[in-house]
């Protein structure tokens, strides 16, 4: 049996889990079963499929395996990726069946593309890619490894994102030019909701209108 299952019984992973059991059934297929893992919830069943720790669904038998990392936090998602490439564990994408792809997008393996997710043309996206609900990647953009879209991102036109890079929900990258990218630095964090016309900085996080750098709090 081929056996699938979805990293992470949270939130995500809840959200994730029925696109990929709809894509499964569309498959043709029907030598297959899929869980949810997940080593720190103590349920035996959630939302009609079963829950399991890794080490448990590693150890039973199977044709082969397959896994999508539904777990919003990116470093946790990278060493989780790792772990399962040690284990010969095969990535498979998740994507909705009303998602839209058009010319000339290249997606690395793990990418979880919700509904209503659009991605035009022109654009190179790395591995474990996560795009919300209503998210869009516009033409001619750049995207990392282990970058997660919150829902509602508008992405324009000639950005570039770098690994680990947070976009949160409702955020606004503004287009910028060719030979010019705008550019999201490395592990940057972009608030909910904020506008950003300016390069963001690696490791920085940024709100508002338009987007500044966030200050720590000071007591």
């Amino acid at each position: 049996m081929k056996r699938f299952a979805i990293y992470g019984a949270s939130g995500c992973g809840r959200g994730v889990m029925p696109l990929a059991r709809q894509q499964l059934e569309r498959s043709g297929d029907s030598d297959w079963d899929l869980v949810f893992l997940d080593d720190g919830i103590h349920a035996h069943e959630l939302n009609g499929h079963h829950v399991m720790p890794y080490a448990q669904w590693i150890s039973e038998p199977a044709e082969s395996r397959h896994v999508s990392i539904a777990i919003s936090n990116s470093t946790v998602r990278s060493r989780l990726a790792k772990q399962c490439l040690i284990d010969m564990v095969s990535f498979f994408e998740v994507r909705a069946s009303n998602m839209v792809e058009l010319d000339e997008v290249a997606i690395g393996e793990g990418a979880v593309l919700c509904p209503f997710v659009t991605l035009t043309s022109n654009i190179r996206i790395g591995k474990h890619f996560h795009a919300n609900l209503y998210s869009y990647v516009e033409h001619d953009c750049v995207i990392g490894d282990f970058v997660t879209f919150a829902p509602g991102v508008h992405c324009n036109g000639n950005v570039h994102i770098e690994d680990h890079a947070y976009i949160g929900t409702g955020a606004v990258l503004k287009q910028g030019k060719p030979g010019e990218p705008l550019v999201i630095g490395r592990g940057a964090v972009v608030g909910m909701g904020a506008v950003v016309t300016k390069n963001v900085a690696p490791g920085t996080t940024v709100i508002g209108n338009p987007a500044r750098v966030m200050e720590p709090c000071r007591k």
